[in-house]
């Protein structure tokens, strides 16, 4: 059985010397939990723990799951989203950190202008090129968002996520979160309609002090704070 407080204490402590390390304050990087495939009694334990913010990688599960854990959390969407689902998840969760398309995007404002809502995105950058992964190819990244500037009046551009390649030593990805913050860095101080950077979500369970120490403020860890995934259930 994981011990989730302690585990979130310690992530924390690394999360903090890595801030450090860069010169930042650790309380400017937020910890979202990674929830996938593990139980809501787990997540009302990391949310006791002190945890805020929660994040699933499927639209099925989080609508599944979210109704069962009563402490009051912001929801996130890290996995990728097909447009057939995004009527599900709108007004359930703070934040989709997976689009990669107009398509996607133009789908997501007309779902939102439907409820009177206005939902928080981030594009997700494919900065290695990974074919298995979603993702828009960095030099795509700009012409992507003043699209949907342009035509999506309901959805909100607050910056970037990406998810670097599995490596064994996480200085061999160093490269990349180091390239996509110089894009976040680059495309925020731009004057663009309903973008304003603030979320630069990088680093999982593996590779998170990297990312921080590269200018990361938002990490997702799952592994870490709940374990390892039973996905045989």
């Amino acid at each position: 059985m994981e011990d989730i407080a302690l585990n979130i204490r310690r992530i924390r402590e690394r999360v903090a010397d890595a801030a450090e390390r860069s010169g930042r304050d650790p309380d400017s990087v937020l910890l979202t939990a990674v929830s996938k495939l593990h139980s809501a009694e787990e997540v009302e334990e990391a949310a006791a723990a002190g945890i805020t913010d929660v994040a699933e990688n499927k639209v099925q599960e989080l609508c599944a799951k979210q109704p069962l854990v009563k402490a009051g959390l912001n929801w996130h969407l890290i996995g990728h989203l097909q447009t057939n689902k995004v009527r599900q998840i709108i007004g359930k969760v703070k934040l989709i950190q997976s689009v990669d398309s107009l398509h996607l995007a133009l789908e997501i404002d007309k779902r939102s202008a439907a409820a009177g809502l206005k939902t928080d995105i981030l594009i997700q950058v494919n900065a290695a090129g990974e074919e298995q992964k979603s993702g828009v190819a960095p030099e795509l990244t700009e012409q992507l968002i003043r699209e949907i500037s342009l035509q999506c009046s309901n959805v909100n551009i607050k910056g970037i996520m990406h998810i670097a390649p599995f490596a064994e030593d996480p200085e061999d990805v160093r490269i990349y979160f180091r390239q996509v913050r110089e894009l976040y860095e680059r495309i925020g101080a731009l004057d663009i309609p309903r973008v304003g950077f603030e979320t630069l979500s990088m680093g999982m369970s593996g590779d998170f002090e990297v990312a921080i120490e590269e200018g990361s403020n938002a990490v997702r860890i799952g592994t870490a704070i709940f374990g390892a995934r039973d996905y045989s259930k």
